[in-house]
């Protein structure tokens, strides 16, 4: 976990929580264990927070004429701890099928 938030690219937006990558990094120390406790009951019960779950969508501009709506892309920002939970997962994953040579 504590690797996880040391990494977090403090230049990307803040999701519907409004909680900001900077103030995670620095608060590493005081964090990091309460973070892992709710990550650990989260992996065995498959419950996850109900604000880690909410998304903001905003549309970006691409290119061409800006009054055509396909002209834009949905752009996804989301809880960060939520995706520091989601890399710890997906990293967990990928370590099981490598030792069992799934893939």
């Amino acid at each position: 976990v504590k690797d996880q938030l040391s990494s977090l690219d403090v230049h990307k937006s803040t999701g519907p929580d409004r909680m900001h990558r900077q103030m995670l990094r620095e608060l590493v120390e005081v964090i990091a264990k309460p973070l892992s406790v709710i990550f650990s009951k989260s992996w065995r019960t498959g419950e996850v927070p109900e604000d880690w779950r909410k998304v903001n969508v905003t549309p970006v501009f691409k290119k061409s004429k800006k009054e055509e709506p396909g002209n834009y892309r949905p752009v996804s920002l989301t809880s960060i701890p939520g995706k520091v939970m989601e890399q710890l997962v997906l990293g967990a994953v990928c370590r099981h099928f490598k030792d069992k040579s799934v893939i």
